[in-house]
Protein backbone atom coordinates (compact mmCIF):
# COMPACT_ATOMS: atom_id res chain seq x y z
CA UNK A 1 0.00 0.00 0.00
CA UNK A 2 1.32 3.45 -0.90
CA UNK A 3 2.46 5.68 1.97
CA UNK A 4 0.25 8.75 2.51
CA UNK A 5 2.01 11.90 1.38
CA UNK A 6 1.62 13.51 4.81
CA UNK A 7 3.80 10.72 6.18
CA UNK A 8 6.62 11.62 3.78
CA UNK A 9 6.85 15.37 4.40
CA UNK A 10 8.61 16.66 7.51
CA UNK A 11 9.30 20.40 7.38
CA UNK A 12 11.02 20.07 10.75
CA UNK A 13 13.74 17.98 9.09
CA UNK A 14 14.00 19.47 5.60
CA UNK A 15 12.19 21.80 3.18
CA UNK A 16 13.72 20.02 0.14
CA UNK A 17 12.02 17.21 -1.80
CA UNK A 18 12.79 15.42 -5.05
CA UNK A 19 9.67 14.57 -7.06
CA UNK A 20 9.35 12.45 -10.20
CA UNK A 21 6.35 11.74 -12.44
CA UNK A 22 6.27 9.11 -15.20
CA UNK A 23 3.81 8.56 -18.01
CA UNK A 24 2.00 5.26 -18.45
CA UNK A 25 2.78 2.46 -20.89
CA UNK A 26 3.89 3.72 -24.32
CA UNK A 27 2.74 7.30 -23.74
CA UNK A 28 5.34 9.94 -24.49
CA UNK A 29 5.64 13.19 -22.56
CA UNK A 30 7.88 14.74 -25.19
CA UNK A 31 10.56 13.77 -27.71
CA UNK A 32 10.34 11.38 -30.65
CA UNK A 33 8.30 8.22 -30.20
CA UNK A 34 9.68 5.61 -32.61
CA UNK A 35 6.64 3.36 -31.99
CA UNK A 36 4.06 5.88 -33.24
CA UNK A 37 6.40 7.92 -35.43
CA UNK A 38 5.28 11.15 -33.74
CA UNK A 39 7.39 13.93 -32.28
CA UNK A 40 6.22 15.43 -29.02
CA UNK A 41 9.02 17.93 -28.38
CA UNK A 42 6.55 20.81 -28.18
CA UNK A 43 5.16 19.35 -24.96
CA UNK A 44 8.37 20.22 -23.16
CA UNK A 45 7.44 23.88 -23.46
CA UNK A 46 4.03 23.08 -21.93
CA UNK A 47 5.70 21.67 -18.84
CA UNK A 48 8.37 24.37 -18.57
CA UNK A 49 5.87 27.21 -18.90
CA UNK A 50 3.52 25.70 -16.34
CA UNK A 51 6.39 25.05 -13.91
CA UNK A 52 7.42 28.71 -14.09
CA UNK A 53 3.81 29.81 -13.56
CA UNK A 54 3.31 27.58 -10.53
CA UNK A 55 6.56 28.82 -8.99
CA UNK A 56 5.05 32.30 -9.02
CA UNK A 57 1.85 31.13 -7.32
CA UNK A 58 2.92 28.63 -4.66
CA UNK A 59 5.22 29.26 -1.71
CA UNK A 60 7.40 26.55 -3.21
CA UNK A 61 10.73 27.22 -4.92
CA UNK A 62 12.22 25.19 -7.77
CA UNK A 63 15.83 24.18 -7.15
CA UNK A 64 16.22 21.92 -10.20
CA UNK A 65 14.17 20.30 -12.95
CA UNK A 66 14.60 18.16 -16.06
CA UNK A 67 11.90 17.26 -18.57
CA UNK A 68 12.65 13.94 -20.23
CA UNK A 69 10.90 11.85 -22.90
CA UNK A 70 8.61 9.89 -20.60
CA UNK A 71 9.14 11.43 -17.16
CA UNK A 72 10.03 14.64 -15.37
CA UNK A 73 12.10 15.49 -12.30
CA UNK A 74 11.77 18.49 -9.98
CA UNK A 75 13.62 19.37 -6.79
CA UNK A 76 11.36 21.59 -4.69
CA UNK A 77 11.82 23.68 -1.55
CA UNK A 78 8.83 24.45 0.67
CA UNK A 79 8.99 28.10 1.75
CA UNK A 80 6.97 27.96 4.94
CA UNK A 81 8.13 31.42 6.10
CA UNK A 82 6.79 33.12 2.98
CA UNK A 83 3.36 31.47 3.07
CA UNK A 84 2.98 32.32 6.77
CA UNK A 85 3.93 35.95 6.07
CA UNK A 86 1.26 36.38 3.40
CA UNK A 87 -1.76 38.39 4.48
CA UNK A 88 -5.21 36.87 4.06
CA UNK A 89 -5.73 39.02 0.99
CA UNK A 90 -2.42 37.88 -0.55
CA UNK A 91 -3.35 34.23 0.02
CA UNK A 92 -6.59 34.71 -1.89
CA UNK A 93 -4.88 36.67 -4.67
CA UNK A 94 -2.38 33.83 -5.13
CA UNK A 95 -5.15 31.23 -5.07
CA UNK A 96 -7.20 33.13 -7.66
CA UNK A 97 -4.31 32.91 -10.12
CA UNK A 98 -5.11 29.20 -10.50
CA UNK A 99 -8.64 28.70 -9.22
CA UNK A 100 -11.90 30.65 -9.49
CA UNK A 101 -12.55 30.89 -5.78
CA UNK A 102 -16.09 31.92 -4.81
CA UNK A 103 -18.19 35.02 -4.37
CA UNK A 104 -17.06 35.42 -0.77
CA UNK A 105 -13.33 35.33 -1.54
CA UNK A 106 -13.68 37.78 -4.43
CA UNK A 107 -15.71 40.20 -2.34
CA UNK A 108 -13.02 40.16 0.35
CA UNK A 109 -10.20 40.78 -2.16
CA UNK A 110 -12.14 43.71 -3.60
CA UNK A 111 -12.39 45.26 -0.13
CA UNK A 112 -16.10 44.77 0.48
CA UNK A 113 -17.42 44.47 4.02
CA UNK A 114 -18.69 40.99 4.80
CA UNK A 115 -21.61 39.92 6.94
CA UNK A 116 -20.44 38.81 10.43
CA UNK A 117 -21.74 35.27 9.94
CA UNK A 118 -19.64 34.95 6.75
CA UNK A 119 -16.33 35.87 8.36
CA UNK A 120 -15.68 32.47 9.96
CA UNK A 121 -16.47 30.74 6.68
CA UNK A 122 -13.98 33.01 4.90
CA UNK A 123 -11.26 32.43 7.51
CA UNK A 124 -11.71 28.69 7.17
CA UNK A 125 -11.28 28.90 3.39
CA UNK A 126 -8.19 31.09 3.74
CA UNK A 127 -6.59 28.62 6.16
CA UNK A 128 -7.19 25.78 3.70
CA UNK A 129 -5.76 27.77 0.77
CA UNK A 130 -2.72 28.86 2.79
CA UNK A 131 -1.99 25.22 3.58
CA UNK A 132 -2.42 24.13 -0.03
CA UNK A 133 -0.14 26.88 -1.37
CA UNK A 134 2.84 25.29 0.41
CA UNK A 135 1.77 21.70 -0.27
CA UNK A 136 3.89 19.65 -2.69
CA UNK A 137 0.95 17.39 -3.52
CA UNK A 138 -1.08 20.38 -4.67
CA UNK A 139 1.88 21.76 -6.61
CA UNK A 140 2.33 18.47 -8.49
CA UNK A 141 -1.41 18.13 -9.00
CA UNK A 142 -1.55 21.59 -10.59
CA UNK A 143 1.38 20.59 -12.81
CA UNK A 144 0.34 17.10 -13.87
CA UNK A 145 -3.40 17.43 -14.38
CA UNK A 146 -3.35 20.23 -17.01
CA UNK A 147 -0.55 18.48 -18.92
CA UNK A 148 -2.49 15.21 -18.91
CA UNK A 149 -5.63 16.91 -20.21
CA UNK A 150 -3.75 18.68 -23.02
CA UNK A 151 -1.87 15.53 -24.01
CA UNK A 152 -5.02 13.40 -24.04
CA UNK A 153 -6.82 16.02 -26.10
CA UNK A 154 -3.95 16.11 -28.58
CA UNK A 155 -3.85 12.30 -28.75
CA UNK A 156 -7.64 12.12 -29.00
CA UNK A 157 -7.86 9.65 -26.14
CA UNK A 158 -8.91 9.45 -22.49
CA UNK A 159 -7.73 7.73 -19.35
CA UNK A 160 -4.53 7.94 -17.36
CA UNK A 161 -1.57 9.81 -18.78
CA UNK A 162 0.61 9.71 -15.66
CA UNK A 163 1.31 6.77 -13.40
CA UNK A 164 -0.89 6.61 -10.31
CA UNK A 165 1.13 8.96 -8.09
CA UNK A 166 4.25 11.04 -8.37
CA UNK A 167 7.20 9.81 -6.33
CA UNK A 168 8.77 12.04 -3.73
CA UNK A 169 11.78 11.70 -1.46
CA UNK A 170 13.05 13.93 1.29
CA UNK A 171 16.56 15.38 0.89
CA UNK A 172 17.71 15.55 4.49
CA UNK A 173 20.97 17.50 4.23
CA UNK A 174 23.06 19.70 1.93
CA UNK A 175 24.96 16.73 0.50
CA UNK A 176 21.72 15.00 -0.46
CA UNK A 177 20.42 18.23 -2.01
CA UNK A 178 23.48 18.94 -4.15
CA UNK A 179 23.81 15.31 -5.26
CA UNK A 180 20.15 15.07 -6.25
CA UNK A 181 20.25 18.41 -8.10
CA UNK A 182 23.28 17.30 -10.12
CA UNK A 183 21.61 13.96 -10.83
CA UNK A 184 18.52 15.76 -12.14
CA UNK A 185 20.49 18.30 -14.19
CA UNK A 186 22.59 15.57 -15.83
CA UNK A 187 19.60 13.43 -16.86
CA UNK A 188 19.72 14.49 -20.55
CA UNK A 189 23.45 13.72 -20.78
CA UNK A 190 23.06 10.28 -19.24
CA UNK A 191 20.20 9.60 -21.67
CA UNK A 192 22.30 10.81 -24.65
CA UNK A 193 19.79 13.58 -25.33
CA UNK A 194 22.50 16.25 -25.03
CA UNK A 195 26.29 16.43 -25.05
CA UNK A 196 26.77 19.24 -22.53
CA UNK A 197 24.70 20.92 -19.77
CA UNK A 198 24.29 24.08 -21.85
CA UNK A 199 22.74 21.99 -24.63
CA UNK A 200 20.33 20.26 -22.24
CA UNK A 201 17.06 21.89 -23.25
CA UNK A 202 14.29 22.33 -20.68
CA UNK A 203 16.50 21.82 -17.65
CA UNK A 204 17.33 24.08 -14.73
CA UNK A 205 21.05 23.88 -15.41
CA UNK A 206 20.58 25.34 -18.91
CA UNK A 207 18.61 28.27 -17.44
CA UNK A 208 21.31 28.85 -14.85
CA UNK A 209 24.08 28.82 -17.46
CA UNK A 210 22.21 31.25 -19.72
CA UNK A 211 21.62 33.64 -16.83
CA UNK A 212 25.22 33.32 -15.61
CA UNK A 213 26.44 34.57 -18.99
CA UNK A 214 24.48 37.76 -18.26
CA UNK A 215 25.85 37.96 -14.72
CA UNK A 216 22.49 37.02 -13.24
CA UNK A 217 20.60 34.16 -11.64
CA UNK A 218 17.20 33.00 -13.00
CA UNK A 219 14.29 34.66 -11.22
CA UNK A 220 12.21 31.51 -11.61
CA UNK A 221 14.71 29.26 -9.77
CA UNK A 222 15.89 29.15 -6.17
CA UNK A 223 19.16 31.15 -6.16
CA UNK A 224 22.56 29.93 -5.03
CA UNK A 225 24.51 31.71 -2.31
CA UNK A 226 26.66 34.59 -3.54
CA UNK A 227 28.04 35.64 -0.15
CA UNK A 228 27.99 34.43 3.44
CA UNK A 229 25.96 37.49 4.42
CA UNK A 230 22.92 36.32 2.49
CA UNK A 231 20.00 34.56 4.13
CA UNK A 232 20.89 30.86 4.10
CA UNK A 233 17.28 29.71 4.25
CA UNK A 234 16.43 31.61 1.04
CA UNK A 235 19.37 30.30 -1.00
CA UNK A 236 20.96 27.02 -2.03
CA UNK A 237 23.95 26.82 0.35
CA UNK A 238 26.65 26.50 -2.34
CA UNK A 239 28.45 28.70 -4.85
CA UNK A 240 26.74 28.73 -8.26
CA UNK A 241 30.04 28.72 -10.16
CA UNK A 242 31.34 25.78 -8.12
CA UNK A 243 28.15 23.86 -8.82
CA UNK A 244 28.18 24.58 -12.56
CA UNK A 245 31.84 23.56 -12.80
CA UNK A 246 31.14 20.30 -10.97
CA UNK A 247 28.14 19.49 -13.19
CA UNK A 248 30.06 20.31 -16.37
CA UNK A 249 33.07 18.20 -15.41
CA UNK A 250 30.88 15.32 -14.26
CA UNK A 251 28.93 15.46 -17.51
CA UNK A 252 32.13 15.15 -19.54
CA UNK A 253 33.20 12.09 -17.56
CA UNK A 254 29.92 10.20 -17.91
CA UNK A 255 29.90 10.86 -21.66
CA UNK A 256 31.82 7.88 -23.07
CA UNK A 257 33.02 9.78 -26.13
CA UNK A 258 34.53 12.71 -24.22
CA UNK A 259 37.57 13.14 -22.02
CA UNK A 260 37.13 14.84 -18.69
CA UNK A 261 38.26 14.92 -15.07
CA UNK A 262 37.21 16.44 -11.78
CA UNK A 263 39.32 19.55 -11.12
CA UNK A 264 40.90 20.37 -7.77
CA UNK A 265 38.26 23.07 -7.22
CA UNK A 266 35.44 20.57 -7.67
CA UNK A 267 37.32 18.01 -5.59
CA UNK A 268 37.27 20.59 -2.78
CA UNK A 269 33.49 20.80 -3.03
CA UNK A 270 33.21 17.00 -2.92
CA UNK A 271 35.55 16.90 0.08
CA UNK A 272 33.30 19.41 1.89
CA UNK A 273 30.44 16.97 1.33
CA UNK A 274 32.60 14.00 2.38
CA UNK A 275 32.13 12.25 -0.98
CA UNK A 276 34.98 10.53 -2.78
CA UNK A 277 35.54 10.95 -6.53
CA UNK A 278 34.49 7.38 -7.36
CA UNK A 279 31.45 7.47 -5.12
CA UNK A 280 30.35 10.78 -6.66
CA UNK A 281 30.24 9.22 -10.13
CA UNK A 282 28.37 6.24 -8.72
CA UNK A 283 25.79 8.53 -7.08
CA UNK A 284 25.29 10.65 -10.20
CA UNK A 285 24.75 7.67 -12.48
CA UNK A 286 22.71 5.49 -10.10
CA UNK A 287 20.98 7.90 -7.71
CA UNK A 288 17.51 6.65 -8.62
CA UNK A 289 18.52 3.06 -8.03
CA UNK A 290 20.45 3.64 -4.81
CA UNK A 291 17.83 5.76 -3.04
CA UNK A 292 14.20 4.66 -3.00
CA UNK A 293 13.24 6.83 -0.05
CA UNK A 294 14.67 9.69 2.08
CA UNK A 295 18.28 10.64 1.36
CA UNK A 296 20.65 11.48 4.19
CA UNK A 297 22.80 10.04 6.94
CA UNK A 298 21.50 7.39 9.32
CA UNK A 299 21.26 9.98 12.10
CA UNK A 300 19.19 12.32 9.93
CA UNK A 301 16.98 9.46 8.80
CA UNK A 302 16.39 8.50 12.43
CA UNK A 303 15.20 12.02 13.31
CA UNK A 304 13.06 12.14 10.18
CA UNK A 305 11.32 8.87 11.08
CA UNK A 306 10.81 9.95 14.70
CA UNK A 307 9.15 13.21 13.68
CA UNK A 308 6.82 11.34 11.34
CA UNK A 309 6.16 8.76 14.07
CA UNK A 310 7.39 5.87 11.96
CA UNK A 311 8.05 2.67 13.86
CA UNK A 312 10.80 1.49 11.51
CA UNK A 313 13.60 3.24 9.68
CA UNK A 314 12.81 2.06 6.19
CA UNK A 315 15.58 2.58 3.61
CA UNK A 316 18.24 2.77 6.36
CA UNK A 317 20.52 0.54 4.27
CA UNK A 318 20.56 3.24 1.57
CA UNK A 319 22.27 5.71 3.92
CA UNK A 320 25.63 3.99 3.40
CA UNK A 321 25.71 5.01 -0.25
CA UNK A 322 25.77 8.77 0.30
CA UNK A 323 29.15 8.94 2.04
CA UNK A 324 30.68 5.57 1.37
CA UNK A 325 34.07 5.11 -0.25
Amino acid sequence: MATPRRNQISIEDTPYYHCCSRVVRRAFLCGYDSYSGKNYDHRREWVTSLLMKLEGVFAIDIAAFAIMSNHLHVVLKIDIDTVNAWTDCQVLEQWHKLFKGNDLTHRFVQGELLEPHKVNQLKHSIAIYRSRLCDISWFMRCLNEPIARKANLEDNCSGRFWEGRFKSQALLDETALLTCMAYVDLNPIRANMAETPEQSDHTSVQLRIQSTLKGEQPESLLPFMESERQNHSAHIPFSLNDYLNLVDETGRIIRHDQHGAISKKSETLLTMMNISHDNWLNLITKFGQLFRGPVGTLEELTCYCEHLQKRRRHFSSCCQHLKSG
